[in-house]
């Protein structure tokens, strides 16, 4: 150190087989910064929790166009990382069988519904839908609008069966028109839920799928004259802290995602150093703060 001598990873690596970095796959949503910002608490939350670990994190963005299980093949191929963290989930994700057939230690952000022990770190997005869902209803609310992801993803399967669960302990029938299902950019939520609002027996809550989901809702809200917290009841679920800071009476669901980063480095650390031991599985629960 006294001489500035730094190491070489790639010598070690050579002489180890370990590259002593971490390598998040994380999607990018082109022509739409903003979504790509509410990443940035979840990548700090892991670019901390690997220093401390000793690793560096390496980010391989992927753009909507990419495959996702080829990008996991030029990983494996490339072998410039101790171990990956996979996002965005789907139904019977393949890369979780091809994962577990290289023996690469990986962690997944999500879940998906293949009948095979792997490890993951997931927000509990089937309980905040149900709890967001029960409390618009405790506001008098029975036509309540819930905004999901693309339908293959499986964050929003989790969110439509907590939505489905509340509706149906209320008796509720559900309305698939009052379902939308998108990336819920501002700009697709404005116009979704404006549509939404126009129609001949509008909702009265709405669940919102994230931030920018909320901002758009609120411009159709604020477009037609119509109060947050009066005229249309909102819980959001939160990962910045922005909703806080808006002049409106919203329902949050906050979500510690830096915490989130940090747990899924703890996990697949645990992985690396011991990839015969049990799968560790992890569940985040958000915390409801209720509208001022």
């Amino acid at each position: 150190k006294r001489v500035g001598y730094l190491p070489n990873h790639h010598g070690r690596a050579l002489k180890t087989g370990r590259t002593q970095t971490l390598t998040a796959v994380l999607p990018m949503e082109t022509r739409d910064h903003l979504s790509d910002l509410l990443k940035l608490p979840l990548i700090e939350g892991m670019t901390l929790a690997a220093r401390q670990a000793g690793y560096s994190l390496s980010i391989y963005s992927t753009t909507p166009d990419d495959d996702p299980v080829e990008t996991v093949q030029r990983q494996l191929q490339a072998r410039s990382a101790d171990g990956l963290i996979i996002t965005r989930l789907v139904s019977a994700d393949p890369r979780v069988k091809l994962l577990l057939d290289k023996r690469m230690p990986f962690v997944a952000f999500g879940r998906t519904d293949l009948d095979i022990a792997y490890p993951y770190v997931d927000v509990d997005n089937e309980q905040i839908a149900y709890e967001a869902t029960r409390r618009l209803m405790d506001k008098g609310c029975r036509r309540i609008a819930l905004q999901l992801l693309v339908p293959e993803d499986q964050a929003s399967a989790m969110r439509l069966s907590g939505y489905g669960r509340a509706m149906a302990e209320a008796g509720i029938p559900i309305d698939q028109s009052l379902i939308g299902h998108g990336m819920f950019t501002m700009e697709s939520s404005a116009g979704w839920f404006d549509r939404l609002l126009a129609s001949s027996d509008p909702p009265t809550g709405l669940a919102c799928a994230n931030e920018l989901g909320l901002l758009g809702a609120l411009h159709a809200l604020g477009k037609r004259g119509l109060t947050p917290g009066h005229d249309v009841h909102i819980v959001t679920r939160d990962s910045t802290r922005l909703a806080r800071f808006l002049p409106a009476k919203i329902g949050v669901h906050s979500v510690d995602m830096a915490g989130v980063g940090r747990k899924l480095i703890e996990v697949l650390e645990s992985r690396i150093i011991n990839p015969l031991g049990p799968v560790e599985t992890v569940l985040v629960q958000g915390r409801f703060e209720p509208a001022e």
